[in-house]
């Protein structure tokens, strides 16, 4: 029987892998990356073999989808950012099987869900950047979800992560399920944002007091009051993807009957007006 040992909502901000290079920004995000190398060995520690990515830069249109290559490939250069991430080689092992049942649970569930295993069909910078610094060893194999969900609801999303679950349970796989995305995700105006040093601020004060409030809602384990407010908090905050990467991950957890008190491992910061974190939630 497998199980979700890992759950965690994490950054992806294309400024890490600038963070790497020589230049102004070298180093601005190591404690990202540092974070992303703690959950990774958190899940090393606790015997994960296969990671779900809630990837909030898939962008779907209609129905529900999961990519279950048994590998990936490629050279990887960003449309949104050119300029931040271009000519990314990666590679990685994939978990077919695990993805088809994810599809087939939802499915069951009245949620129309398809499992793709096409060649072509490329992984998005929501999984690659994550998977830069907590699979560059290819210790893990790899499930990447859409999570950019633009004619959906969210309670098509909470079915999906209860699917994730289920479907895990009846896999053999010990399984790290990642919401990769921002919280609030209000991007600077072009004309602003270099008058405000927008690599580094938030784009809107409310979106950073709002923020601020989610983390310790989750610090204190109250996902009750989270997720009576989440439809309002994508809306009003340009929660990213719609927030359908928080959603399933919740729906993974329980729901409102989740009780665990998320662990901030890097602490909350502002990127290009957005809001950004990374924090595991245990596993009850």
């Amino acid at each position: 029987m497998g199980k979700l040992s890992i759950a965690a909502k994490i950054t992806h901000v294309p400024t890490m892998l600038l963070s790497e290079q020589p230049g102004n920004l070298q180093g601005c995000r190591q404690a990202a990356i540092d974070g992303h190398k703690e959950i990774a060995r958190r899940a090393k520690e606790a015997g994960v073999d296969t990671i779900v990515v809630l990837d909030t830069h898939w962008l779907v249109n209609a129905g529900h989808h999961v990519n279950s290559n048994a590998s990936f490939k490629g050279v990887y250069t960003s449309h949104e950012f050119p300029h931040f991430i271009q000519d990314l080689e990666y590679e990685y092992r994939g978990n077919p099987a695990l993805g088809d049942a994810i599809a087939e649970k939802a499915t069951a569930k009245g949620v129309h869900m398809l499992s793709h295993q096409v060649a072509t069909l490329d992984l998005e910078y929501g999984t690659l950047v994550p998977m830069r610094y907590m699979n560059a060893d290819h210790h893990f194999d790899v499930v990447s979800v859409a999570a950019w969900c633009t004619v959906h609801n969210l309670e098509e999303s909470r079915l999906i992560g209860e699917a994730i679950l289920e479907a895990i349970e009846a896999s053999d796989n010990n399984v790290m399920l990642l919401a990769s995305g921002s919280l609030s995700h209000k991007i600077w105006e072009n004309e602003l944002y270099a008058a405000n040093n927008g690599t580094f601020t938030i784009s809107r004060e409310f979106n950073r007091q709002v923020d601020l409030r989610v983390l310790e809602l989750w610090q204190k384990g109250d996902s009750e009051t989270f997720l009576a407010m989440l439809p309002e908090y994508a809306q009003y905050c340009c929660g990213e993807g719609g927030m359908h990467d928080t959603a399933m991950l919740f729906g993974a957890l329980g729901w409102d009957k989740y009780q665990g008190k998320a662990e901030i491992i890097t602490d909350y910061f502002p990127s290009s007006g957005t809001g950004q974190v990374n924090v595991i939630f245990p596993i009850e």
